[in-house]
């Protein structure tokens, strides 16, 4: 049988990990800057979604949109329009349910039991959202006899499902993926592959023809809000429920 080490050494260690630690910490003052531009951009977002809101409730249509959907359905790149093609195909249902149940079965698979319910929460949280808002405001979509539309779809236009989607249930996988994962080399590919989807789904949704860059614009305001609202749900769980959940089996000690 190995022998068990004495007290003191494991309290050196303890103390330097608390060390470490607070050395890796920000100062208070540090920490208190950053909480208050938090507030600050959390406040200034929502009152751009408030007033983008309004302006669409009130404006039939903006004449900017029509030239940002010329602009980018102008480009004659054949790669182009089959890499908007991918893009926007994640979110689409049936593609979206079953990725969205692949990405939490991963994670309760790997124990990972209150980041599996955080997620369900996001994807929940951005969908329900984007529907009331659109039964709010049902703006229509783009017309096919003013702009090219790929797909004729039937439901509201404002704000961006698809969009909405990406910015938080993505956003939330990005943000389990930057927090849980060690620096690595998959960890940096997964995070370049969520962020390239997610900041294209938009200009993906124009290029399409199924949505105005207001459309956009809004989805991706109240993405983030959404997804703020999902990190703040997980964190406030976090400290409550499942914090000595296991990752990993631990290693048994040999005798």
């Amino acid at each position: 049988m190995t022998k068990a080490e004495p007290p003191k050494t494991i309290q050196d260690l303890q103390d330097k990990a608390h060390g470490a630690a607070r050395a890796g910490t920000a100062s208070a003052p540090v920490r208190r800057r950053r909480t208050y531009l938090f507030y600050v951009s959390l406040l200034a977002v929502t009152a751009a979604f408030g007033v983008l809101t309004f302006l669409v409730k009130t404006t039939p249509s903006f004449p900017l949109d029509l030239s940002i959907t010329t602009g980018i359905q102008s480009v004659q790149f054949p790669l182009f329009g089959a890499l908007m093609l991918a893009v926007s195909w994640p979110g689409f249902v049936p593609q979206s349910i079953f990725l969205s149940l692949l990405m939490v079965l991963l994670l309760f698979g790997f124990g990972l039991w209150w980041e599996t319910i955080s997620a369900i929460i996001a994807a929940v949280l951005s969908t329900g959202v984007n529907l009331l808002v659109k039964d709010l405001i049902q703006r229509p979509r783009p017309a096919p006899d003013i702009v090219h539309v790929l797909n004729k779809l039937t439901d509201f236009s404002f704000p961006s499902g698809h969009v909405m989607y990406y910015v938080c249930f993505g956003g939330f996988i990005v943000f389990l993926l930057f927090t849980l994962l060690k620096p690595s080399l998959l960890r940096a590919l997964l995070l370049i592959l969520l962020g390239v989807f997610i900041a294209l789904v938009g200009i993906s949704r124009i290029y399409e023809g199924e949505h105005w860059a207001s459309d956009v614009l809004g989805a991706y305001l109240l993405g983030f809000l959404c997804l703020v609202a999902s990190i703040s749900i997980y964190r406030w769980g976090k400290s409550r429920f499942f914090v000595r959940q296991p990752v990993a089996r631990p290693e048994t000690s040999k005798s």
